[in-house]
């Protein structure tokens, strides 16, 4: 059997791309353009093998891409704006339900810039009409009190934070607002380290591993929200992200990654 090509940074899949035949393997993220994500698509019909996937890779990339790929997790009647139409739409079935505040979620935008809170659909209707708006978007209900909890996956290592900043809505740590750690989860054993939990912690782990096996994430940080009720929803997941309130230092995070990585390569070069 011929050897695989092994891809360990963008320099050498730069210099491979083309060359790349079925069952070589990419490893890493890939700093691929905007206008070149079609490469993605390519190497999967290629048979390239990635880790991570290629659709987590993707779903990372677009928060539009995971309101259509994790909608049965995510709040419910959460959508994709992509143009008028689907928002006129939508502005019967908020109506319908009595939906008045929704929240609009920007593509390619972080750390809580690209969230905005509106009075209603509406709303967002006539400013997308006067193009103050770019499509795509998210729109979801908007639904006050609700708790923020930052989960950090990395293979049987898990351990969640609530995000809190009773200034702002957008309860991420970047603009202020302040961590609470709840619960660390290695192998079989799970440990609470804090006396408040915001929703059940087996509850929050099913839902992280249902989304990550939907999305093929190998790792991830997954954000989700909670009302303090034992319902639990997805708001967003990436490959990337910040540990400002977790436990784990950036060193161990980095050799748990490796860890999984080398995993990977081992059970494919028999």
């Amino acid at each position: 059997m011929p050897s695989r090509t092994i891809i360990r940074n963008n320099r050498e899949f730069i210099e491979n791309y083309n060359k790349l035949k079925k069952g070589d393997i990419i490893v890493g993220t890939l700093g691929i353009k905007r206008s070149e994500e079609f490469k993605f698509l390519d190497l999967a019909e290629r048979g390239i093998l990635m880790f991570p996937s290629a659709l987590s890779q993707m779903a990372t990339r677009s928060k539009a891409m995971q309101a259509l790929l994790f909608n049965e997790y995510m709040i419910e009647h959460t959508f994709v704006a992509r143009d008028r139409r689907d928002l006129i739409e939508n502005i019967k079935t908020y109506n319908i339900n009595n939906i008045e505040k929704v929240v609009t979620k920007q593509e390619h935008q972080n750390c809580g810039i690209g969230v905005n809170l509106w009075n209603s659909l509406e709303e967002v209707y006539t400013q997308a009409s006067l193009n103050s708006i770019n499509y795509p978007f998210v729109v979801q209900p908007f639904i006050p009190d609700l708790i923020d909890i930052r989960v950090v996956v990395l293979g049987e290592y898990l351990e969640a934070y609530q995000r809190f900043n009773k200034y702002n809505f957008r309860q991420n740590l970047y603009f202020g607002g302040k961590p609470i750690h709840l619960f660390i989860q290695s192998e079989d054993s799970l440990e609470l380290t804090s006396n408040l939990q915001p929703a059940p912690p087996q509850k929050i782990i099913d839902l992280c591993q249902k989304v990550m096996e939907r999305g093929k994430f190998p790792w991830a940080h997954v954000d989700v929200v909670t009302a303090g009720n034992d319902r639990v929803y997805l708001s967003e997941i990436s490959l990337h992200g910040n540990l400002h309130g977790s436990r784990i230092g950036r060193e161990e995070y980095l050799k748990k990654i490796e860890s999984l990585t080398e995993s990977f390569l081992k059970s494919h070069q028999k």
